[in-house]
């Protein structure tokens, strides 16, 4: 294990089989940028380990796999640095890539909540084993995103294009039993009995040739790859963008003030042909101080306090 780790634990197993285990339980295991960056590194790891057969990806406890990326982070840093979110798309791309590309089998250990990006990671990975209390969920239209990061991309290769919008538009979970049925996962079990099917699935892929599975992952890869390629640039694009949007800044607030999002208001305010902006488009420029973008609706200006004059 490598002790520099703090958001995640890295070991490997005498069997050849690595863990990785995002280890913020009092998250629910949500990632932070700096998450994913421990994380690429164990990836990385694991890669280049000729002792490692196998990859296993969990979480702490048994209340959650992974729920995606930490809100309150989104909240308190790329709302108001919006621009900063396309490094952080980086991060998170180069995470999937590094699963589905890891030239050994990687397995989803689903020991709880599955949200959002969580489940984005486990359909990056080639199997999964989901605990029977566990939930799958995505909830980008719920918190003002998208889930581009591999929700749009691969739920229809996987569950079917009518399921997946189901599970898009609507940020409704489902149970384990129904993950099952739609394909999400290869197994279900009560938490007791996950390690048991990790150490079963464990034999199998050790007795297997190292090299052939790992032309069998790339090629297995070839229709989410090309779903991912041609789509995940202009996911990173829209989503830096449309950080600096009222939708985003309403859904992350309402999540950390822990309420719902007055999602009626934003439309409201779109019917009338305000909702880009808060307070109005920012093109005013003070005739006092000389300060520019200033709201269209404020009635006084932000820097000198002087009063805007009344639009024509």
């Amino acid at each position: 294990m490598d002790q520099d780790f703090t958001d995640i634990i890295y070991e490997v197993n005498s069997q050849g089989a690595a863990r990785l285990t995002i280890n913020r339980e009092q998250a629910y295991n949500a990632y932070t940028t700096h998450t994913l960056r421990e994380i690429r590194e164990a990836l990385r790891m694991a890669a280049f380990d000729h002792g490692v057969n196998l990859l296993v990806l969990t979480g702490v406890g048994q209340k959650a796999f992974c729920t995606g990326g930490d809100v309150k982070e989104y909240a308190d840093h790329y709302v108001k640095h919006p621009n900063d979110f396309w490094q952080y798309m980086v991060h998170f791309q180069d995470c999937l890539d590094a699963v589905r590309h890891l030239g050994k089998p990687t397995i989803a250990r689903l020991n709880g909540m599955t949200v959002g990006g969580g489940n984005e990671f486990n359909m990056a990975c080639d199997l999964a084993v989901m605990a029977d209390h566990a939930i799958i969920r995505q909830v980008g239209t719920r918190v003002g995103s998208v889930a581009a990061g591999g929700g749009t991309q691969w739920l229809p290769i996987i569950v079917g294009d009518r399921r997946a919008r189901e599970l898009l538009y609507f940020s409704e979970p489902i149970s384990a039993e129904k993950a099952l049925d739609w394909g999400l996962v290869n197994r279900v079990v009560p938490f007791a009995e996950l390690d048991a099917v990790i150490d079963e699935w464990t034999e199998k892929l050790t007795d297997k040739f190292g090299e052939c599975l790992r032309y069998t992952q790339e090629s297995v890869n070839y229709w989410k790859d090309s779903s991912w390629y041609s789509t995940i640039g202009h996911a990173r694009e829209w989503l830096t963008l449309h950080f600096a949007h009222p939708e985003p800044q309403e859904g992350m607030q309402a999540f950390v003030e822990k309420r719902a999002p007055d999602y009626r208001a934003i439309r409201e305010r779109q019917k009338a042909g305000r909702g880009d902006f808060w307070y109005g488009a920012p093109v005013r420029v003070c005739p006092s101080c000389g300060a520019h973008a200033i709201p269209s609706e404020f009635r006084f200006c932000g820097v000198c306090g002087h009063a805007m004059p009344e639009e024509e």
